[in-house]
């Protein structure tokens, strides 16, 4: 198993999952509590009263939750009087479960993951979008020719089964004399067989799969109208509620810790190296700047960073229920809010 494994077994299987989430959470422990008083000591001496809260990640520690590092390490959770402790996720981690159980205070998530919680009942409200495009992807061999996701055909594609973008390319593709398996967890397939194409994530696995002799040309699934916003901050629809300032307080600090892992990420990817050896710094680096443009596109301004639309959330609705993920008439009004404080 490569060095960057993490990157490369995001759906592994479930028993699986399980066993690396509660390794990984052991191993990156002790660093994250390296970070973390650094952090305490610098307001200890400001003499500040902090109020704790939780952030669980939805996988292990990466550059796609860059900005929530960088709001740690650059000491703007702790400008806002907060001592956020961020607790690394894993494979199948259920951040929407977590969070409704009231094991954690915020979560780390996507915005089908917001959806299909909601139509579930879980009463979860969207903060901050800092990804706006979804870096999901399709790799293919740039030998193959193929350009664009409708001329995947005659060939093997790995997806992960159940996954909502991978039911909504199956609706909306042909995929004429496509065999569809399910996710190997690993880029030994794709390296060997020029007629085999698999799902990504766009800062990671095109970089491994180069750096291990490969010839990857990515297929963004964005292409196909379905792109859900990514690395939400998300927290219950109660605290919202209940704890308006403290809720406005975790938004500021995050979105200012974006920006700066944005234009200038080399201290926090250093933080995240250290709370996750398996993600070197030249993959840190070349996720955070493939990161600029899914955060900030069409010269989008950086003070709207983080932003989310009614319209956005209408589509993704329809989306999944066309796919039968949520209800058409679910309410997603309630889904996100933007009176946090960081417009």
């Amino acid at each position: 198993m490569p060095k960057v494994s993490n990157a490369i077994c995001r759906w592994s299987s479930l028993i699986t999952a399980s066993l690396v989430f509660i390794v990984g959470c052991s191993e990156v422990r002790d660093s994250n509590e390296a970070v973390q008083a650094n952090t305490d000591q610098m307001l200890a001496n400001d003499g500040k009263s902090l109020t704790k809260v939780t952030l669980q990640l939805n996988w292990f520690p990466e550059a796609e939750h860059g900005g929530y590092y960088a709001a740690l390490v650059h000491g703007f959770f702790a400008a806002e009087g907060l001592d956020v402790e961020i607790i690394p996720g894993g494979p199948g981690s259920p951040v929407i479960q977590k969070l409704v159980a009231n094991q954690t205070t915020f979560v780390v998530g996507n915005a089908d993951q917001v959806l299909t919680g909601r139509n579930q009942e879980a009463e979860v409200t969207a903060l901050f979008a800092p990804i706006q495009m979804s870096p999901r992807c399709i790799m293919v061999h740039a030998s193959s020719g193929i350009e664009r996701l409708d001329e995947l055909q005659n060939m093997t594609v790995a997806l992960s089964a159940g996954r909502a973008f991978a039911l909504y390319m199956q609706k909306k593709l042909s995929l004429k004399g496509v065999r569809v398996v399910g996710y190997p967890g690993s880029m030994a397939v794709f390296l060997n067989d020029k007629n085999f194409a698999q799902q990504g994530y766009v800062f990671s696995e095109p970089f491994l799969a180069e750096q291990q002799g490969g010839d990857p040309h990515v297929l963004m699934v964005s292409e196909l109208g379905f792109n859900p916003y990514a690395s939400l901050l998300i927290t219950r629809s109660d605290t919202v509620d209940a704890q308006p300032q403290l809720v406005a307080a975790m938004v500021r600090a995050s979105k200012q810790g974006w920006q700066t892992y944005l234009e200038s990420p080399e201290k926090t990817n250093a933080a995240i190296h250290q709370q996750n050896e398996e993600m070197g710094l030249e993959i840190l680096d070349y996720g955070a700047t493939v990161l600029k443009d899914l955060c900030l596109p069409d010269a989008m301004p950086a003070a709207q960073l983080g932003d989310m639309t009614l319209q956005r959330w209408t589509q993704l609705r329809d989306q999944l229920a066309e796919i039968e993920l949520v209800d058409k008439n679910l309410d997603v009004s309630k889904a996100f809010t933007t009176a946090t404080g960081h417009e």
